[in-house]
């Protein structure tokens, strides 16, 4: 997962995301409240606004606390406004969110062509986004969405597209995030910060080899190959091995496996007995029916 910008982002990082709001109209449950302030803050943002709470001190309730979970200061910092001309009045671009389609208004458009449009808008340093949601038993009222320059859409199920408004502004902080990563010049996957793991290096052939001598006389003592009959386990079993590049790691943790293979079957080869290549070898230059199996 791309880790959350964080103070330590760089500056413009910090500015890209920042120059994005979210916007609740009229919110009437705390919990979605708090939960709202938790999936923006996981995506990197931090602006969130609402527009006439049921409750003044909504942000202040025990569900919307529990619920943000450790996204206390998105809420604290929450502004609230009387009208929803006001908390956009900064925006430059706006998109509407909303399950129906409608016939009269601003032009529709998916959460991700939203999220590429608001890439393209913030090159600009005097741009503002602002993502406006409804509640969830009405949604925004038409006069809400004419404020807004784009309506916009999450493609869910047509047959039960009945998103939870904090979830739905998940989807849309998670969209913006990955569209603004490569504007911030920050990337989408975490930094290892050049850290190398030696186990992950390809092991030698040596090392290799002797794991698969290993491994036969773990076959051989739990019963599995019979020196007298191997047919071709003993190469395919060498094929599917070396096919594969195994890690450092990976080979020790086979030898580890063999060793357990051995002590658990109770009579490993006594001293001096051949190796499980030297019985292979004499058997298959052996006569018999069974040389060329």
């Amino acid at each position: 997962m791309t880790p959350p910008v964080s103070s330590d982002s760089p500056p413009d990082t910090l500015d890209i995301f920042n120059r994005v709001r979210f916007i609740m109209v009229s919110p009437t449950h705390p919990g979605n409240v708090g939960s709202a302030a938790r999936a923006i803050k996981t995506m990197g943002f931090h602006d969130l606004h609402l527009v006439a709470p049921a409750d003044p001190d909504i942000v202040r309730h025990p569900e919307a606390i529990a619920l943000a979970s450790g996204a206390g200061d998105i809420l604290e910092s929450a502004r609230q406004h009387a009208s929803l001309a006001d908390a956009l009045g900064p925006v430059t671009l706006a998109f509407a969110l909303t399950a129906r389609a409608r016939a009269i208004g601003p032009p529709p458009c998916d959460i991700r062509e939203a999220a590429a449009q608001s890439a393209a808008e913030l090159g600009r340093p005097d741009a503002r986004i602002a993502i406006v949601l409804g509640t969830e038993r009405t949604g925004l009222s038409n006069e809400d969405i004419t404020l807004c320059q784009r309506v916009c859409h999450i493609p869910a199920n047509p047959e039960y597209s009945s998103l939870n408004v904090s979830q739905a502004l998940q989807l849309a902080a998670w969209e913006m995030r990955y569209a603004l990563l490569p504007l911030a010049g920050a990337a989408r996957l975490p930094d290892t910060h050049a850290r190398h793991d030696p186990g992950s290096d390809p092991a030698s052939s040596e090392r290799v080899q002797a794991m698969l001598d290993h491994f036969e006389q773990a076959l051989l003592a739990v019963g599995f190959l019979d020196p007298r009959h191997p047919k071709k386990l003993v190469p395919r079993m060498r094929q599917m091995w070396t096919r594969n590049r195994l890690s450092a790691d990976e080979v020790d943790m086979v030898r580890g496996l063999c060793t357990a293979m051995i002590r658990s079957a109770g009579h490993p080869a006594p001293h001096g007995a051949p190796s499980p290549r030297t019985l292979l070898n004499e058997h298959a230059q052996a006569p018999g029916p069974d040389r060329h199996v």
